[in-house]
């Protein structure tokens, strides 16, 4: 369907003038050509009788122009049907070069009514077109000399000469639409004034939208523009017209009112006054053209303003950038460098890859070799040195992954303040007795977001660097406080984001950088130790780990007034998290089915021999395609083991999803020397993700695996037992041996944690179940809970920290710690957590009821 015809805009476009009266022959309305044509202005048409407006004879009301018109609306009215006048003589007035006259002139007219739905006149619509000139010409002919011609010749000259006119009034008319559609769709402003009164006779749309729309056509520029009085404007328009020269101006400023009632608009304009001269040198009026320029220059503005404040602050800051041709060259070498870092990161982190694979495949053979040795004690130590070479590149391979951001990091809501206190005799054993340490912890410290055992790296390699910049005697100043980068040090900054964070900054007096070492300070490899002394690794590590963790890292060092480094982490508005208690389990194996997924076939083969060596029946795939079919083919398996980085269409994350919906018990243990960020985003390990990082023991491996499987183990065992209590009926129920507990029973795992609960309940207890440490300790604080029963890792804060916290609140309290780590987590302990049961993974309802039973006995001793 085509869009609904404007009939308002076809009206006020046409070429032809018309006007609107209503039944009293008061005007309605008039389009701009009907306007134009009577020299006259809308407002003051409205609402007036047609014959009091032009009166065509006003000391004759009754002269026979009048009545012709009076006579054709009174036919209209009676007859409601068109009504058409031939020719009608009538004055109106005119606009000349001397001004507005009022002159004769001839019409012919066609009156149309509109009539409304009982078929009534409402309005009468007036087309008129001026024939004055054909008029003229006829009464010319009808002058002449007659006599040696007949009358026909004479018509038949009258109506060629007629046609001669219609057609060139057609090719000037289509000529003047093309010329108009060009002066309206001009994208810069234009109108002509005629006149030195300078009225409004022709606007583009353009210039309407300059001065805000309002009426301006047939009246003078000081009344249309009134705001602009005062400005010089009118005074220039003035001196075109006297003069007869043009004007041009650039970056001009006016004020204009836009809007009836509103502040006047600041508006800056490029501006042509162009004297339109008549072929007998009079000046007729002024065409006027331009561009509003009003956001180019406010741009420009504010870019000078940004240019000037930027020089500034260079001045302040650097003191030694004269032009901006030097502050471009340092932008240039800036931009260079960072270039440099990321095409480096990118290198270090395929270089760790294939490193920490080649380190898998030695260490792991070596472990094997190990345990084949025997009693040889010669071998044992060459394959324990030969292991301690392995760590070291492990931990050169684990640098290599911080300066690249690729290492998964495990952040936490710490506070830098508590982490540097705790730190304290670690620094002191590795600065040595010469190097004096001060700590300076700044008041009401803001938490930040960081992997903390990343974070305490950081610090000790930066103090460990600080002290051979001093030579083993100095001081080291650790100063922890709340800072704000402004948008001014982001200018200056690019790689910082305005905001709030935590600083971290260390400062020594030692020997301090020059700015080449400076530029090259973060750059992998690069020392400045002698040989043998040093990796070039340490700084690129902290600049990798602190760029993961989306903050800033700066140098200020002169030579030989020593060096601060100054760390910003982003500021956290969360409640710290405790950090979490490493709970080591003894290396233990099993006898379940696992499925090693690993393209390096050396790799594999190192894998699946350490797993098997662990007593479990291993299945091995070389990519994510033949690893599926394998668990398509009905094999019951227990765990997935795959690297994250495999070729082949399959990826790592699509297969364990695959493989977790044909077993929905299935554990999944993915394992890499560089994560590509398949299965780490943001810097962190995507949840529900476990991550076992190559290189790794023997240990590491089967600590790993067996952590998971007794998961597994506890989930299908709740499973089971729920469906066998569900089963019983009557008597064969046991019935709950003592009144009913409040019991809070914490588990992060959603599978664990509903059928456990339900086995809770089926005891007859009254069991209320959350998912966090943070979460059970809201509940603790505003409930009565007669025992707490919490699984040992949890999201965030641990069971134990948990339980401990609790114990001291509310001593009372009955606590069941259920742990894969074994039965031997509060040995020792001497406080409180001594009392506590520990319940080992997996349990049963048996296990359960005993494990109530033995708190039972303990709080009643």
């Amino acid at each position: 369907m085509p869009d609904l015809i404007d009939f308002k805009s076809l009206f006020e476009a046409s070429p032809n003038p018309y006007m609107l009266l209503d039944r009293e022959l008061r005007y309605v309305a008039a389009n701009t050509a009907y306007l134009r044509v009577t020299a006259s202005r809308l407002e003051n048409l409205l609402g007036r009788y047609v014959l009091d407006a032009f009166p065509n004879d006003p000391d004759n009301p009754d002269n026979a122009s009048a009545r012709m018109l009076r006579e054709s609306f009174a036919r209209v009215l009676r007859e409601r049907v068109p009504d058409s006048l031939a020719l009608v003589p009538y004055r109106v007035p005119r606009e000349t070069d001397h001004g507005t006259a009022v002159e004769e002139r001839y019409w012919s007219a066609t009156h149309t009514p509109i009539l409304d739905a009982a078929r009534e006149v409402t309005f009468i619509l007036q087309h008129t077109v001026e024939v004055t000139e054909l008029q003229r010409l006829k009464q010319a002919v009808q002058a002449q000399d007659l006599a040696d011609t007949s009358r026909e010749q004479v018509e038949a000259g009258l109506l060629e000469r007629a046609q001669l006119v219609q057609e060139a009034n057609l090719t000037l008319d289509a000529e003047r639409r093309h010329l108009r559609r060009l002066f309206e769709q001009a994208p810069g402003f234009m109108c002509f004034l005629r006149g030195r009164q300078h009225v409004f006779e022709l606007v583009n749309k353009a210039y309407y939208q300059l001065v805000g729309h309002r009426e301006i056509i047939g009246r003078p520029v000081r009344d249309a523009l009134p705001e602009v009085a005062g400005q010089g404007y009118f005074e220039l328009l003035d001196g075109v017209v006297t003069t007869g020269k043009a004007f041009v101006g650039h970056g001009l400023k006016v004020l204009l009112q836009r809007d009836p009632g509103a502040p006047l608009d600041e508006v800056y304009i490029d501006l042509m006054y162009q004297p339109v001269i008549e072929p007998d040198g009079r000046i007729s009026g002024i065409f006027v053209q331009g561009h509003d320029i009003t956001e180019q220059k406010r741009a420009q503005d504010e870019l000078r303003r940004y240019r000037d404040h930027l020089e500034d602050l260079v001045r302040e800051r650097t003191r030694a950038l004269e032009d901006s041709e030097a502050e471009r060259r340092q932008t240039e070498a800036a931009l260079r460098q960072a270039q440099k870092m990321e095409a480096v990161g990118k290198l270090t982190g395929g270089v760790a890859h294939d490193f920490n694979n080649l380190l898998q495949v030695i260490g792991g053979n070596l472990q094997l070799l190990d345990r084949e040795l025997g009693t040889n004690g010669p071998a044992r130590r060459r394959v324990t040195t030969a292991m301690g070479a392995v760590d070291r590149g492990a931990r050169l391979a684990a640098q290599l992954l911080a300066f690249a951001r690729q290492q998964p990091l495990e952040p936490t809501v710490i506070n830098l303040g508590r982490l540097l206190r705790g730190m304290d005799d670690l620094l002191r054993r590795a600065l040595g007795e010469d190097v004096e340490l001060e700590t300076i912890i700044g008041g009401g410290l803001w938490n930040t977001f960081a992997d903390p055992n990343q974070l305490e790296n950081v610090i000790l390699n930066l103090a460990i660097n600080a002290r051979d910049a001093m030579d083993s005697e100095g001081k080291l100043t650790l100063e922890a406080g709340n800072a704000m980068l402004d948008d001014h040090y982001a200018q200056l900054h690019p790689e910082a984001a305005a905001g709030q964070y935590v600083l971290l900054a260390v400062s020594d007096t030692g020997c301090g950088m020059s700015p080449e070492v400076m530029e090259r300070a973060f750059e992998p490899f690069f020392t400045t130790k002698p040989e043998g002394r040093g990796t070039g690794l340490g700084l690129s590590m902290v600049y990798g780990f602190v760029k993961q963790s989306g903050g800033h890292i700066k140098i200020y060092s002169e030579v030989g007034h020593g060096t601060t480094i100054k760390i910003y982490l982003p500021r956290s508005l969360q409640a710290e998290v405790a950090r979490t208690d490493t709970v080591m389990e003894q290396v233990e194996g099993g006898t379940e089915t696992l499925l090693v997924v690993e393209d390096d076939p050396e790799v594999r083969a190192t894998a699946v021999e350490l797993l098997t060596e662990l007593g479990y029946h291993v299945l091995k795939a070389s990519d994510g395609v033949s690893a599926l079919a394998v668990l398509q083919s009905g094999i019951p398996i227990d765990l997935l083991f795959t690297d994250v980085v495999m070729p082949g269409p399959l990826r790592s994350p699509e297969l364990a999803r695959q493989a977790r919906a044909l077993l929905p018990d299935l554990e999944v243990l993915f394992t890499s020397g560089y994560t590509e960020n398949a299965i780490v985003h943001g810097g962190r390990l995507d949840p529900g993700v476990h991550l076992l990082s190559k290189p790794y023991r023997r240990e590491d491996l089967a600590r790993k695996v067996r952590q998971l499987l007794r998961t597994r183990q506890q989930r299908l065992a709740d499973r089971e037992t729920l469906a066998a209590a569900a089963a019983r009926t009557g008597p064969e129920r046991a019935p709950a041996k003592a009144a009913p507990l409040r019991i809070l029973f914490v588990e992060d795992d959603e599978q664990i944690r509903l059928p456990a609960s339900e086995l809770l309940e089926s005891l007859g207890h009254d069991v209320l179940a959350v998912a966090s440490a943070e979460e059970a300790q809201e509940v603790l604080a505003s409930s009565h809970i007669d025992i707490l029963f919490t699984d040992v890792s949890l999201p965030g804060m641990s069971g134990v920290e948990l339980a401990r916290r609790a114990l001291v609140a509310e001593p009372g309290l009955g606590v069941i710690i259920a742990s894969g780590h074994g039965g031997n987590l509060t040995q020792g302990s001497g406080d409180a957590l001594s009392r506590a049961v520990v319940l080992p993974k997996p349990y049963d309802l048996t296990r359960l009821e005993r494990a109530l039973e033995k708190l039972g006995r303990s709080r009643s001793e």
